[in-house]
């Protein structure tokens, strides 16, 4: 019998306030550090020391943040890019390499 995961409040800390987290309990490893990394990236841009609300610096953080993201995630495209005519190559040399050790076998 298959039991549904219920997510439970996980707190976590950031810039010294707490909140609460509805969170798997497989993900909760992966929620506390992603909150620990969205806490050390506010601590930077507050320490920077222009940006004063957390308001502000929340939002800093999350252009910060999805910046890094589209950026990994092009980069991750490009490598696609690049693999796949390599593939293709080589699919295409093991093809023909099949087809003429059948020929011969025949």
């Amino acid at each position: 019998m298959s039991r549904s995961k219920e997510n439970k409040p996980i707190a976590v800390t950031i810039l010294g306030e707490e909140y609460m987290v509805a969170c798997a309990p497989d993900e909760e490893e992966e929620l506390q550090a992603s909150a620990q990394y969205l806490h050390q990236k506010m601590r930077e841009i507050r320490t920077s020391g222009r940006i004063i609300s957390n308001e502000h610096v929340a939002v800093m953080a999350a252009l910060n943040i999805t910046h890094e993201m589209l950026q990994a995630q092009a980069e991750k495209e490009s490598v696609a890019g690049d693999i796949t005519p390599r593939l293709r190559s080589v699919r295409e040399k093991v093809e023909a390499a099949l087809n003429e050790s059948n020929q011969l076998e025949l």
